[in-house]
């Protein structure tokens, strides 16, 4: 009995030494056959190139073959990654969308509110259409701020219309033409304008000073005008109508006085509107 299991011992042993050798012997068959390879490709032998050819295409196609199933599952799963990105973006901008909605239906009532209240107290003004006039060099000008514009009464323009930089209010017409009209700038020194300053709602006077600014004046309140407040056209006296954005409140200091910083720079107009605001009728 203890033969025979000797003699296993024995055979198992045998097998692995016969498969060790035969690892040898491929290895250094492998050696042989590269360096055989390699001495004749020096010689270059067509049978050679032809060879080492199929060997890169068959290396390639494998390469390409081994590499589809890794490629797929990566696409795959950067797509469902975009996809879930995707559909979280479109939830996202449904809900903004809902609250842009709502705003904007409140946005309505209270303008629809704003137009009803005006007409109460008889602060409800129509504007025309707008003239567009381009800004005409004006050196011989008797006013300290004023330019010229190329519309006049051929374009429907008349005295006291509101002359607009964008959305801001820059001045008045004050001279008409045939061709052309001269505008009061809102920098002028005898430009007034009647002003509401928000957010603590003071009624005051907008005065030129001749320079890029205004200045506030006929007001009791000046301690409770904020910085950074902002002016508005108070509607008083119908020539414009209240709402009109003029400029930004900052205060001087050094001769204690509250100023007005224009939205628009008066120095690089080029192209403005002039629009007559006029109370509506019913």
């Amino acid at each position: 009995m203890e033969a025979s299991r000797d003699d296993f011992v024995i055979a198992v042993r045998s097998a692995f030494l016969k498969k060790s050798n035969k690892q040898r012997f491929s290895l250094v068959s492998l050696i042989i056959i590269c360096l055989i390879f390699l001495t004749l490709g020096k010689f270059q032998f067509s049978l050679i190139d032809y060879l080492r050819i199929t060997l890169k295409e068959v290396v390639y196609r494998s390469s390409f073959i081994v590499s589809v199933p890794e490629n797929y599952a990566k696409n795959l799963f950067f797509g469902t990654r975009q996809h879930f990105d995707l559909y979280n973006n479109l939830k996202s901008l449904e809900v903004e969308n809902k609250v842009l909605k709502s705003e904007n239906l409140n946005n309505i009532y209270l303008k629809n509110e704003n137009d009803r209240l005006r007409k109460i107290v008889d602060d409800y003004f129509i504007s025309s259409e707008a003239i567009i006039g381009k800004v005409l060099i004006d050196k011989s000008s008797p006013f300290l701020r004023s330019v010229i514009i190329n519309r006049g009464s051929k374009d429907r323009v008349e005295l006291g219309m509101a002359v607009m930089d964008k959305s801001y209010l820059i001045g008045k017409v004050v001279e008409v033409s045939f061709t052309t009209s001269r505008v009061l700038l809102l920098s002028d020194l005898n430009s007034k304008v009647p002003v509401d300053i928000m957010p603590n709602n003071i009624q005051s006077i907008l005065s030129g000073t001749g320079d890029n600014e205004g200045v506030i004046q006929y007001t009791r309140q000046q301690d409770l005008i904020e910085e950074n407040a902002i002016a508005f056209t108070s509607g008083a006296g119908g020539l414009f109508k209240s709402g009109i954005p003029i400029g930004k409140i900052f205060k001087d200091s050094s001769n204690n006085k509250t100023l007005v910083s224009f939205f628009s720079d008066f120095s690089q107009l080029r192209y403005v509107k002039i629009i007559s605001f006029k109370e509506e009728t019913e």
